[in-house]
């Protein structure tokens, strides 16, 4: 098995080196046989041997086995950000803007016959800062305001009988217990018997707030107020929208909330709990059972996102490459493979389609462009190339003219990726693959699309005829600008 530090890589990594924070986390071998933890990204075939490209995920903790995984740092845990490495809060919050941008795809699936212009329409907005994302959190401050008013107004508790020294005037009511008690004290009387303190034990009734429901209710709220802080902290540059607001307001009510709820010694639910009569049948109750159950599927969620980052990063780049096909002034989408978008993710992919995802004619040039997403069938060159994305370009008029195709990298590592080396890497690469005998296709360009860090940039690097643009963004703000903006312009050269 050779670990590739880059997909365009000659060589892969000593075998005394682990993967770091720096690399690509990518395998190409012949079986799958001791691959560890991984995800199959393309199955294809070189020089009659079969070469399978492979996906490792990023460790849960600093470290991880089976790949040797070093130097990485762990998902910032809620609750927990001061902790946290600040590195790893960027991180999380460019995963979260990813996950948001791939996740507004099943939204646009309501309407499937103006699923890209729907799709394009809400990229727009979040190309502006000052109109953060939707997320779950806002949905809850959203919806459950009013419910969380409710629970305030009438809180449920429970009256527990104990026994205690009352004073005799403020007695109410005597068990058995208490009477054999009184029954042994010294005294001719009751009055007698109360001794000195004129108390005598008798049941005395307290109000207890430390229900069941009442400890869900107040592990939802802590839980909810840490989201609801890290979604704040992701959108510094929103705070006079009205999504902003909202959250920042439902973020106080829960505080306040929670705070009600330690006074009165409410404990917390551990997740997992059966749900009693008053959680099944109160709506009050319920709707806040079903909203803590959301979030804490969510933080399930995350440490999968977390994990296979490098999975969601290819399928944002994929929806990237065709609404940027989709603008080009005389592209016209003339089949699109049927798309379905998952509940949750799985090993970092939400949605499922057939191969094309989109086909598009370009009328002014004739040419017919096909976006290719893991292909079944990769062809000898992009195995070779080891991009697991590509257009696959044909002219329908010209029947003696071999398709030819644009590779497409989309490389996912926890630190940038220094824009030259990786075009310079990659066109080499191509210029290698054009010398390979036998081949009716060709490759002739090249794109890698890699995270930005917040510091959008493009590279062209050139070479004997090949060429490959190289573009760092990200999946909101000024950066998704100059991405989307990077893209159109690759797609405007001479590449059909």
């Amino acid at each position: 098995m050779l670990r590739i530090p880059r997909p365009w890589a000659d060589e892969g990594l000593p075998a005394n080196e682990a993967f770091g924070p720096r690399h690509c986390l990518l395998s190409e071998a012949q079986t799958l046989e001791g691959a560890g933890e991984h995800a199959l990204l393309m199955r294809g075939e070189a020089r009659g041997q079969p070469r399978l490209l492979i996906q490792h995920p990023y460790p849960k903790r600093d470290q991880g086995k089976n790949p040797e995984r070093r130097g990485f740092y762990p998902r910032p845990r809620k609750g927990k950000e001061a902790e946290a490495d600040p590195l790893a809060l960027d991180a999380l919050a460019r995963m979260n803007e990813v996950a948001a941008r791939v996740q507004e795809l099943g939204e646009a699936l309501d309407d499937p016959s103006a699923l890209w212009e729907r799709l394009r329409a809400a990229w727009d907005r979040a190309e502006h800062a000052e109109d953060p994302r939707m997320s779950e959190i806002v949905r809850q401050a959203r919806e459950l305001t009013k419910h969380l008013k409710s629970f305030r107004e009438r809180m449920r508790r429970v009256l527990r009988r104990n026994r205690e020294a009352t004073p005799l005037d403020r007695v109410q009511e005597m068990d058995r217990a208490s009477m054999r008690w009184l029954s042994r004290q010294p005294g001719r009387n009751i009055a007698e018997r109360a001794g000195s303190a004129q108390r005598i034990l008798a049941v005395v009734r307290h109000q207890n707030f430390d229900t069941l429901e009442n400890r869900v209710v107040h592990s939802y709220v802590v839980l909810a107020a840490n989201v609801g802080r890290e979604w704040l902290r992701e959108h510094p540059r929103a705070k006079g929208s009205q999504r902003y607001q909202l959250v920042e307001e439902y973020i106080r009510r829960c505080k306040a909330i929670a705070r009600d709820l330690a006074d009165l010694k409410v404990g917390l639910a551990e997740p997992g709990i059966t749900p009693n009569y008053v959680l099944l049948e109160d709506q009050t109750y319920r709707e806040i059972l079903q909203a803590w159950v959301e979030l804490l599927k969510r933080e399930k969620v995350l440490d999968e996102l977390w994990a296979w980052q490098a999975q969601t990063w290819t399928d944002f780049c994929v929806l990237a490459i065709v609404l940027s096909l989709n603008d080009i002034k005389d592209a016209e989408l003339i089949a699109q493979s049927p798309i379905r978008f998952l509940s949750e993710s799985v090993s970092g992919l939400w949605f499922e389609q057939e191969r094309p995802i989109a086909v598009f004619w370009l009328k002014g040039n004739g040419r017919v462009v096909e976006v290719m997403a893991r292909p079944e069938k990769p062809g000898t060159l992009l195995t070779l190339a080891r991009a697991h994305v590509a257009l696959r370009i044909s002219d329908p008029l010209d029947r003696n003219a071999f398709p030819h195709r644009v590779a497409v990298w989309t490389p996912h590592a926890m630190e940038r990726l220094d824009l030259n080396l990786s075009a310079n890497g990659a066109v080499q690469r191509l210029e290698a693959l054009s010398r390979v005998p036998g081949q009716q296709e060709r490759i002739r360009h090249g794109l890698i699309l890699t995270p930005g860090h917040h510091q959008p940039e493009s590279v062209a690097g050139q070479r004997n005829g090949q060429f490959v643009e190289a573009v760092a963004f990200d999946a909101a703000g000024e950066s998704l600008a100059a991405g989307r903006a990077a893209i159109r312009n690759f797609l405007a050269r001479d590449i059909w």
